[in-house]
């Protein structure tokens, strides 16, 4: 089994096996998918079958094989996936196919695979007041089902520029002090900051530390070293890189790589 990653702005999925997370806690809300013969550990309790696991959450998880995504709270799905939380940390969901298809040799994008669970959140209700681009989950050509979508223009302008990372055009975080982006967004400081924590639902620093970790994991899959994927994400060192990414998914760079199936000249 070769485990995948998939990576765009507000969404990460990772098909894997052996995955075991120490207690960490993210910015996303996510979703685990067993394989169809395998079991996971969540905080020391067995289980099987489809779990949401709401933003900010504490958890630790062991996983034998199968799909995890990361989905921003506030982009179309996360709002879809906190209706279904209905304020409640965890919930399991109920499949309308328990049949995970078979990710063997498969490497272009995975919602096809995933439609038995991505259909099984989708009540008829929530059908009828989203897009009819839900309808065709076999397409991830539709950004702004995983990405937060501000309404303030000078948001968006922000937003559209992080997300120059994922062309690999990483702009360094010294870039992004909250008094320069302010003052290029003519805004005070303190208006900055409470202008994007309103619009994302989240601080300017924990939001902007999440898509550095996403800066660092497209590095890595680009053949980049740990010492690369630090320096081009902003951190010290690979050791200060790896302390962030463990209290961000659980698992140190080392463990990343290896779920990854990736090399690294420095770990």
């Amino acid at each position: 089994m070769r485990p995948t990653v998939w990576l765009e702005p507000g969404m990460l999925i990772i098909y894997g096996a052996a995955l075991d997370a120490a207690a960490h806690k993210h910015h996303a809300i996510q979703l685990i998918w067993p394989s169809n013969d395998s079991s996971y550990q969540l905080n020391g309790n067995l289980a099987t079958g489809a779990l949401l696991i709401d933003a900010d959450v504490e958890h630790q998880l062991s996983m034998e094989e199968g799909w995890i995504l990361l989905i921003e709270p506030l982009s179309a799905w996360g709002k879809t996936l906190q209706a279904q939380l209905a304020g409640r940390t965890t919930c399991e969901i109920a499949l309308k196919s328990s049949v995970m298809p078979s990710i063997s040799s498969y490497d272009s994008q995975p919602f096809s695979l995933l439609s038995p669970l991505l259909s099984s959140l989708i009540s008829p209700l929530l059908s009828s007041q989203l897009s009819p681009q839900f309808e065709r989950l076999d397409q991830g050509s539709y950004p702004d089902r995983w990405t937060s979508q501000p309404t303030d223009k000078r948001i968006k302008a922000l937003i559209s520029q992080l997300d120059k990372c994922f062309d690999g055009n990483c702009i360094k975080p010294s870039s992004w002090r909250a008094a320069e982006v302010a003052e290029q967004l003519a805004l005070s400081e303190s208006r900055f900051l409470h202008l994007f924590r309103e619009q994302m639902g989240i601080a300017w620093r924990p939001y902007l530390l999440w898509r550095r970790m996403f800066c660092a994991i497209n590095a890595l899959r680009r053949q980049e070293s740990a010492t690369q994927a630090a320096y081009i994400a902003g951190f010290a060192d690979s050791a200060h890189l790896s302390r962030t990414f463990k209290s961000q998914f659980g698992m140190t760079i080392r463990h990343a790589l290896n779920l990854f199936q990736l090399k690294s000249s420095s770990n």
